[in-house]
């Protein structure tokens, strides 16, 4: 056994704290199963018994601003190497304020036909409304940030980028005047690849998935998988165009893909189609015209990285402060998902919101944390409630 003296440097980026609390470092090592955890009460903390070898080290808690706002705080290192008498650790972390709106389902690995082949039309994601407050989705962004699967061998941005950016591969955006699209306390809000229901003879009567519901979906305008009675979700980025492409679907990773939901601040702008600094290319290939939007962190209002297995958190690409974790199905067109988990108080019960009567999910910007894993999915699961514009209320 050894000791080893973990640093943690504390860069605030994003939010000037006050107090800190609940601040834990996790130290995992998935190849051998080893896994540790430790209380923070300083900058540096210490923490004997750890077996030598590669560990993924997350450092996670929370923050109370001087406005009284709180903040999730997270930071990681991937792949330290942890082999030594007295070796230093540093790790930056970083704030993020709670979000009132989450990712709370996430179905995309597919489901395979009785007679053979795959189907990946199936796919869905379920934004939820986790406040006391009436929000709206217009002008919400949705991307899949890059790489679409989890590699060791992850891309290399500007250096003065820092850790003040995702990635989005593609970037969709909610239509809307400002008030179109509301959602109420407790209301999920659900958009399709296609949103069909995908149990009929046509498509695959094998798939946990009747998309019909769909608020939204991504229209590809595919003649063999028509527009549906869902809002289309307008096109933003691809490959640094507002053009959808020449392939007509939007299918994210079937291993597992990283997605982030966000919105501009009023009086900013973002367009990475025409402004050079919100896009960028890989430079790990210096010749490379293919190019990636950068959102800012502070954007964000939610992220899930999801990957092949629990053995990919040396793949992590997305910044620490929006997921410390991963989370994972195991496998691929299984027809299961991810569901986040309901907040629990001590003795395991459900946390219900008592002005409105609403479900609280679990949400500490780590996906390993946060969701069950290998569900079968469940669109608006725990009788999460449609907003009244959906068109099949109408």
């Amino acid at each position: 056994m050894e000791l080893f003296s973990i640093r943690i440097r504390r860069t605030f980026q994003l939010v000037s704290t006050s107090t800190l609390k609940d601040l834990t470092v996790k130290f995992d090592n998935y190849d051998e199963d080893l896994h540790y955890v430790k209380e923070v009460t300083d900058n540096s903390v210490k923490v004997d018994g750890i077996i030598p070898g590669i560990y993924s080290v997350t450092v996670s808690g929370t923050a109370i601003d001087t406005e009284n706002s709180e903040y999730y705080i997270n930071g990681n290192s991937v792949n330290a190497a942890l082999f030594h008498h007295g070796s230093a650790l540093n790790i930056e972390v970083q704030g993020l304020k709670v979000s009132p709106l989450i990712l709370k389902e996430i179905y995309y690995c597919g489901s395979r036909p009785e007679k053979g082949g795959v189907y990946f039309r199936d796919q869905f994601y379920e934004i939820y409304n986790n406040s006391a407050d009436v929000l709206y989705l217009d002008g919400i962004y949705f991307a899949n940030l890059t790489p679409g699967t989890a590699t060791t061998k992850l891309p290399i941005w500007p250096e003065a980028d820092g850790n003040n950016y995702a990635y989005g591969e593609r970037v969709w955006k909610f239509p809307g005047n400002g008030t179109e699209y509301p959602l109420a306390p407790g209301e999920s809000c659900i958009i399709s690849q296609f949103a069909a229901n995908h149990q009929l003879d046509i498509y695959n009567p094998q798939s946990p998935i009747d998309g019909s519901s769909s608020e939204f979906e991504f229209n590809m305008n595919n003649p063999n998988f028509p527009d549906q009675a869902a809002y289309d979700m307008q096109h933003v980025f691809y490959q640094g165009k507002a053009e959808m492409g020449s392939i007509p679907q939007y299918l994210t990773s079937v291993f597992g893909g990283a997605y982030a939901i966000f919105r501009v601040p009023e009086g900013e702008t973002w367009d990475p189609v025409n402004d050079e600094n919100m896009k960028t290319t890989d430079l790990s290939k210096p010749n490379s015209n293919v190019y990636y939007a950068k959102i800012p962190v502070k954007y964000v209002l939610d992220a899930v990285e999801a990957v092949d297995n629990e053995s990919k958190m040396n793949a992590k690409r997305v910044p620490g402060v929006l997921d410390a974790g991963i989370t994972w199905v195991g496998a691929t067109y299984c027809g299961l998902g991810i569901a986040r988990k309901l907040s629990t108080d001590e003795e395991g019960n459900p946390i219900i919101r008592e002005e409105t009567g609403t479900y609280i999910y679990q949400d500490t910007n780590n996906s390993t944390d946060d969701f069950e894993r290998g569900v079968v999915p469940v669109m608006r699961r725990n009788g999460a409630k449609m907003p009244s514009w959906n068109h099949t209320l109408q």
